[in-house]
């Protein structure tokens, strides 16, 4: 049974009292700065710029505090589903990576759906939307058998020490067998989820000697060339013992009340433009990023993740765009989907960072294709949180790379 709908506020009202929020917030003791753009069909949409949410670094939930390529803070979906939703609402994310937006919404007591081809971005939410108790993970790590004497991926000593890479070829195993027979429950799930997280990184926390940071691993030749320059051997790691640590530090913070007894999530493994599982109208939000033109490589990056869970990266088809046309063909297809899974006076918040130092303006294209797909146009929020440039603020530009500013175009769909 759908969640009872609330009476929703006129249209006009509600998106403008959004934007009155946006130009007179100084929650970070800055002032905003209004310019304006004008979308498809000659509408003019104001543009907001100011610190909308911290920079601090681990500033949320413990539960949020796991690496994945190109994610956003959990302050970004906080900002949306505190405003935007009530307790019990529906929160989508169509993109759904590590669960960023679903976890914060869980948290808030709202109910979650989420899609992501990718089955790595699954093993990753679904087990931080119903974790176990500390208690219950310590117990599942002591009873696991880590012995292995059969053959292992000689190739990944580039990575691993010997006995951890038997200790992990013996948890990857365990879980593959646990899958395959059914009995996967929601600690394997777990701790699959904290192997995962823990296969590469940059600090003794994690199971591979010295590498990249652990949102992506580098390629084989690539680790050889690190441990070279490095004069660098993998180090003895204790499976058992990070999986322990990493799972205590996860389930640090109390999960509050009003996330207890919500619906199971909705999580699907298909294209975002196709989700016949998600009836007409039944989602209140969306809060997403998509994948970003010609930045981000996943499957790549995942290869090694996807190696433990036994995926095949090849049959996996992820989007991969080269090409702004491309990107906006594809997002079009999103778009109409969302359209039609939104409830009237439904909301979609759609990140598209900085793209190639902001000398690509997605949030443009983005409007458009929305509006051509039936959404309509509320304010672009540029999130920059340097603010150093105010004469810049339509067009942000990076010094150096990355992404310094979240670009943030929000819709509604009409009717009430």
């Amino acid at each position: 049974m759908p969640a009872p709908r609330r009476k929703v506020r006129s249209q006009p009202d509600a998106a403008a009292r959004f934007v009155r929020e946006l130009l007179d917030f100084k929650e970070f003791n800055r002032s905003s700065i209004a310019t304006e753009l004008r979308a498809a069909g000659g509408a003019i949409v104001p543009v907001v710029v100011n610190e909308f949410w911290t920079a601090k670094q681990r500033a949320a939930h413990s539960l949020h505090e796991v690496s994945y390529r190109a994610c956003f803070k959990p302050a970004l979906p906080h900002f949306f589903v505190q405003r935007l939703t009530a307790p019990g609402d529906l929160v989508y994310d169509p993109f759904m990576g590590r669960g960023t937006t679903l976890v914060e919404a869980m948290l808030l007591g709202r109910r979650t759906a989420g899609c992501d081809v990718s089955p790595v971005a699954r093993v990753f939410a679904e087990p931080r939307l119903d974790p176990p108790s500390v208690g219950e993970a310590q117990r599942r790590i002591d009873a696991l058998t880590l012995e292995w004497t059969g053959e292992v991926w000689e190739e990944l000593l580039v990575f691993y020490h010997p006995q951890t890479l038997r200790e992990l070829t013996a948890l990857r195993q365990y879980f593959l067998e646990r899958e395959r027979t059914g009995a996967l429950d929601s600690v394997d799930r777990w701790l699959r989820m904290v192997a995962v997280n823990r296969l590469t990184g940059h600090s003794p926390g994690f199971f591979s000697v010295y590498t990249l940071p652990p949102n992506q691993a580098v390629s084989l030749d690539s680790q050889r060339r690190i441990n070279k320059q490095r004069e660098q051997t993998p180090p003895y790691r204790d499976v058992r013992a990070l999986l322990a640590r990493k799972s205590r530090q996860l389930l640090g913070d109390p999960v509050p009340e009003l996330a207890r007894g919500l619906p199971p999530p909705i999580l699907m493994e298909v294209s975002s433009d196709a989700t016949p599982m998600l009836e007409d109208g039944c989602v209140d939000l969306v809060v997403t990023s998509p994948p970003f033109l010609d930045v981000v490589d996943y499957a790549t990056d995942n290869w090694l993740r996807a190696w433990f869970c036994g995926h095949d990266t090849k049959a996996t088809p992820l989007w991969q765009f080269r090409k702004l046309d491309d990107w906006a063909a594809g997002m079009l297809r999103v778009f109409r989907e969302l359209h039609r899974v939104l409830r009237p006076g439904g909301w979609l918040a759609f990140e598209v960072g900085e793209v190639k130092g902001g000398k690509v303006r997605l949030e443009e294209t983005a409007f458009a294709i929305g509006a051509e797909a039936g959404l309509e146009p509320v304010v672009v929020m540029i999130n920059d949180q340097n603010f150093t440039k105010t004469a810049n603020c339509w067009g942000v530009t990076n010094a150096t790379k990355g992404t310094n500013t979240n670009r943030v175009v929000v819709f509604r769909r009409a009717g009430a």
